[in-house]
């Protein structure tokens, strides 16, 4: 994806607050080489670029002044309540110097699957994304898991997927973390019949044979 910085040159709260009014978003790029670099990008077009899966997790193409930069979506500070992005973080991408990088999970094959189509098993996602370290030119737009052969009640773990070339899954303590798990649904048990029900249907088969329902005894 691409889109469109400009050079800003003050910086600051004042200087941030008075370039928000006009519609623009301050940010910052750093890495690299290069000196840290002050930008600014429309507001709108940031804002809708942020909908988009891919703004968060691929390789962007930045153009400052008529250069192209590859950068990667580092940060960004929301307004508490209002849809605003108040400031926005890039850095620059070193195509020789593996990175890490968070990428989301699409699933796919779920109803297929006999957990799910024969079992009723319920599919819970524990997670939706995965922390990868690999080269810029092996990162992926996102990772996709086949769920079709999901069995009852089982679990799938990291070491379970195939991930891409190039790509290393990040731990963090945690060699080998559920991804996903097959749960059976929860049975509500019906409340016993109340007693009247019972002497209710008690009287209607006596009915029905012909004699008459046994009286219940009153207390004294």
């Amino acid at each position: 994806m691409k889109f469109v910085a400009y050079e800003r040159a003050k910086q600051g709260t004042g200087a941030s607050r008075r370039l928000r009014i006009t519609g623009k978003t301050p940010g910052i790029v750093y890495g690299g080489d290069t000196q840290p670099q002050l930008i600014e990008i429309d507001h709108n077009a940031l804002w809708h670029a942020l909908k988009k899966e891919a703004f968060h997790s691929s390789i962007l193409e930045m153009d400052l002044a008529g250069a192209v930069t590859k950068v990667l979506l580092r940060d960004v500070q929301y307004h508490p309540f209002r849809q605003l992005v108040q400031h926005i973080d890039f850095q620059r991408v070193d195509a020789k110097t593996r990175m890490n990088m968070k990428v989301p999970l699409h699933f796919k094959g779920e109803e297929e699957s006999d957990a799910v189509k024969l079992d009723h098993n319920l599919v819970n996602h524990v997670m939706t994304e995965l922390e990868i370290n690999c080269l810029p030119s092996d990162l992926p737009e996102f990772i996709e898991i086949d769920l079709s052969g999901l069995k009852k009640n089982a679990t799938l773990h990291v070491n379970d997927i195939k991930l891409p070339k190039g790509v290393k899954f990040v731990s963090h303590g945690k060699t080998n973390p559920v991804i996903v798990s097959a749960v059976p649904p929860l049975v509500s048990e019906e409340p016993a019949p109340a007693a009247e029900g019972a002497a209710a249907e008690g009287a209607a088969a006596a009915a029905a044979a012909g004699k008459p329902a046994a009286k219940t005894a009153k207390k004294k």
